[in-house]
């Protein structure tokens, strides 16, 4: 694959650049198997449809298409299971889980991840959703199969990290 450059200007990144070295959606980390593309991410409602509103230009256009979106708020009955499981960015920050090359997150750089780019946080990031099977693990003792309004909070934010918490 050639390398294509990507250059980013928005709300939060200006004159930021990267490289896709992969073909989009494959060679991952053979530790890192997300169950959801951003696209059925997007799609099924996340982060209360705030989140990449302002940088789609950036990413594949059918990824908005039916995307579940607000540009003006958070909306958590935008979320697929209806609540909110979210953190203000400024808890991301305090917590120091927020790298430079991607101010907004975990999901900004799985977006990015799924395109092709490879960086300096792939481990981090990847160990931090790994991190995120525990939750996978509470769902099954605690939540009969295919109850889905069971720890609706809980799935939603398994959603959040790719993990598609309706097949729980």
């Amino acid at each position: 694959m050639k390398k294509m450059r990507i250059c980013v200007n928005d709300l939060m990144q200006t004159d930021y650049a990267y490289y896709l070295t992969e073909p989009a959606g494959e060679n991952f980390h053979p530790d890192f198997r997300p169950e959801l593309t951003p696209q059925e991410m997007l799609e099924l409602g996340v982060f209360g449809g705030k989140y990449l509103t302002d940088c789609t230009d950036e990413f594949p256009r059918e990824w908005f298409a039916n995307a579940r979106l607000c540009h003006e708020r958070h909306v958590p009955e935008l979320n697929f299971f209806g609540v909110n499981a979210s953190k203000p960015l400024s808890y991301w920050r305090e917590k120091g889980w927020i790298h430079s090359d991607d101010p907004r997150g975990w999901f900004q750089w799985y977006c990015r991840y799924y395109l092709g780019r490879r960086c300096d946080d792939d481990a981090r990031q990847i160990k931090r959703w790994r991190a995120m099977a525990r939750h996978v693990a509470q769902l099954r003792k605690n939540c009969p199969e295919g109850h889905l309004a069971c720890r609706r909070k809980q799935r939603q934010a398994l959603l959040h990290w790719a993990y598609d918490s309706r097949k729980i």
